[in-house]
């Protein structure tokens, strides 16, 4: 498999994940972080730290952007383009708006410069399992990054989408679905804690339906790590964060027409929880996305008010 050389901007947890992927797997790859912690930590898993952008540009033509979806995507491709030269690439392995992805590589197309949206999904764990990529833009480009692509997922965990924001869109609807999907089964689970049937071990039960059953998969994984450690949740608030993506898919499905109910309950009851201090079942979304996404957590307040 070819070995290429990539710019790496911005070395949080998922950016350190891929960057270490790139490096076992005999790439080379330069980094830059704003943050003098995120380059040293970088530089120990074989990243070489650079000063800034512009010295980053004079390592290598080809830069993948892991930074907050938004203003900080567009400041960093700014901050880039005075360096670039005509047939750089830009990978943006965010949650941006497809909406966005779309601009940005018509903006980009007219610098000569090629973009691609890449949605990648798989957390914490994806720097040891390996990613899901979801990747959009020019059919080429993406044939010419695949050697990245590949040594970045999972086996079977990237394909193209189709052009430009189609990457974006797909992971967009996929963080959609992540929602209604941790709100089902922590209702599950709350409803099992506080039903007919007392003192239940919803640690084995979360075990026992991973062998055989329907609902397997990784989130009820995730959900055994969490009830393995605590049942009770007695210290943790309610209040569940999100970023935008979810509300995205549910205004993508208004606009095409669909219902999405599952996923605007998720939202209601997100922001419900941010109110009151949420539930149960709330606690446990709140745990689950610090267990895969390394999301904050909240202590529970005095003044939070269960339901």
């Amino acid at each position: 498999m070819a070995r290429m050389t990539i710019g790496l901007i911005g070395l949080g947890r998922m950016g350190l994940g891929i960057g270490s992927r790139l490096v076992n797997d005999n790439h080379t790859v330069y980094g830059f972080d704003y943050s003098p912690q995120a380059n040293n930590a970088a530089s120990t898993v074989g990243i070489i730290p650079c000063a800034n952008m512009a010295d980053l540009a004079t390592k290598t033509s080809l830069f993948w952007i892991m930074v907050p979806a938004g203003e900080a995507v567009d400041q960093t491709i700014a901050a880039l383009i005075p360096s670039l030269t005509t047939g750089a690439t830009i990978i943006d392995g965010g949650n941006s708006h497809f909406g966005d992805a779309i601009r940005r590589h018509a903006f980009l197309k007219e610098q000569g410069v090629s973009y691609i949206d890449c949605g990648t999904s798989g957390g914490l764990h994806g720097k040891d399992n390996g990613y899901c990529l979801m990747v959009g833009g020019d059919k080429k480009t993406f044939d010419h990054i695949e050697p990245l692509l590949k040594s970045i997922a999972t086996p079977g965990g990237y394909a193209y989408m189709g052009p430009a924001g189609a990457g974006h869109y797909v992971k967009m609807v996929h963080n959609g679905v992540e929602y209604a999907l941790l709100q089902s089964y922590a209702e599950g689970f709350h409803l099992l804690k506080e039903g007919l049937y007392k003192d239940l071990d919803l640690a084995a039960i979360s075990n026992v339906w991973q062998h055989g059953s329907i609902i397997r998969s990784w989130i009820l994984e995730l959900a055994k790590n969490v009830l393995q450690n605590d049942q009770e949740f007695a210290s943790v608030s309610g209040r569940i964060g999100e970023n935008k993506t979810g509300q995205w898919t549910l205004d993508e499905a208004h606009v095409q027409g669909l219902a999405a109910p599952m996923l605007e309950e998720a939202l209601e009851m997100r922001a419900w929880s941010r109110t009151t201090g949420g539930n149960y079942a709330t606690k446990m979304v709140a745990l689950l996305r610090k267990e895969f996404g390394g999301h904050p957590l909240e202590e529970k307040k005095d003044h939070d008010t269960e339901k």
